[in-house]
């Protein structure tokens, strides 16, 4: 019976930082899962030190790794304070005299990402890797201690004839599912650790070189390897959070007839019965109700506001509108999308928004120039 000579690690979290080149305070992320961070990685499940582990990375270095990048995630700063209480030490190793000071490091991280590494190699080996995955000496985690995985890493085992088999093999999970049958998103790009073989011998000129093949873990000392990117089909899977469509949102209708006409219609008031002529359109009639001046500077109204837009489209009442200068509109309008407002507005003749009103018309009118001033307002409006 044969034997499985690859195994998949499934590298999800909240947080994961796979360490680059950098050095001293600025500590940056590499795109995807190191060699140098999986194996650290497999050293920690089997209970090594970072001195106990470089007799065995001989023999994890032979194993040849890929990486499907299923989620990139995006990238994060952090901080982080190191030497507290301990000294800073000096260019020969020493300790300053007198100096315990602090420095403060940032720090970036991948947030949000999911990987699927699949390690490939001799079946006696896998299979220990496999067994220490999946009973862990120590807590294994995602590039550096603060970044624990949300899921577990053992993904299984199992036989391929090539990494690109492995690779397309498992299904990957998008963060959304998709919506009208449209595919989530684009295939997987995944990273390929290349070595010479008979049939080529030389890498491709698109070979990445990556120097992140552990030699040894204290100190950190690290070799090259050459990788390549590929694009590799594989069926996306059940999606980790549904996709919520967002609710639909009624929006005025400024060229139907309801919202448009002049033309005058009578209008009986409900409360009183009185029977009066007004526009049947409801933006003309919102106007003339407030005397076609703005309701919170008084000039001439050029257009109206909408106070909710619970019954817009065609149904508002005239409770839901308010007569406003272009100035004022833009001045409200600027405020609502700063504060995310949705259905309900603003009211510009509630007293509470009086300053910030005043204070916007304000910052308008000093950034535009005068002739755009000139060709958005009306004369009157102008400052």
């Amino acid at each position: 019976m044969s034997q499985p000579n690859t195994v998949f690690l499934r590298l999800e979290g909240l947080l994961q930082s796979w360490g680059d080149t950098s050095k001293f305070v600025v500590r940056r992320t590499m795109e995807a899962p190191t060699k140098s961070g999986v194996l650290g990685l497999i050293c920690c499940a089997m209970g090594l030190s970072r001195e106990a582990a470089r007799p065995k990375l001989p023999e994890l270095n032979k194993l040849v790794m890929g990486v499907r990048m299923d989620r990139p995630g995006t990238r994060w700063w952090d901080y982080q304070t190191v030497g507290a209480g301990i000294g800073l030490m000096t260019a020969a190793g020493g300790i300053k005299t007198d100096a315990q000071g602090t420095l403060v490091t940032r720090r970036e991280y991948l947030t949000d990402a999911s990987f699927l590494v699949v390690l490939h190699g001799e079946p006696t080996l896998i299979e220990n890797v496999a067994k220490a995955l999946q009973i862990p000496k120590w807590p294994i985690y995602l590039g550096r201690k603060s970044c624990p995985p949300s899921i577990p890493i053992f993904a299984g085992s199992a036989e391929f004839p090539k990494l690109e088999a492995a690779l397309s093999s498992p299904k990957w999970r998008p963060r959304l599912e998709a919506l009208d049958g449209e595919k989530p998103q684009n295939d997987p790009t995944c990273l390929l650790e290349w070595r010479s073989s008979e049939l080529q011998r030389i890498a491709p000129n698109e070979a990445e070189v990556w120097y992140d093949v552990p030699v040894s873990f204290n100190p950190p000392v690290h070799g090259p390897r050459l990788v390549i990117r590929k694009t590799i089909v594989a069926d996306p899977g059940e999606s980790t959070q549904q996709a919520t469509p967002p609710p639909p949102r009624p929006r005025a209708n400024y060229n139907k007839t309801e919202w448009t006409s002049e033309k005058l219609v009578e209008v009986v008031d409900p409360k009183t019965g009185e029977k009066t002529m007004e526009p049947f359109g409801a933006r003309p009639r919102r106007l003339r109700r407030d005397h076609g001046l703005c309701v919170f500077c008084k000039s001439p109204a050029t257009t109206v506001q909408h106070v909710t837009y619970r019954r817009a489209g065609g149904s508002e009442e005239q409770e839901d509108l308010r007569a406003l200068c272009r100035l004022c509109h833009d001045a409200v309008t600027m405020i609502e999308y700063g504060l995310g407002m949705g259905l309900d507005r603003i009211n510009p003749e509630e007293p509470r928004w009086r300053d910030a009103i005043i204070e916007k018309r304000r910052e308008i009118v000093s950034f535009r120039s005068l002739a755009t001033r000139k060709r958005k307002l009306q004369p009157e409006e102008i400052e």
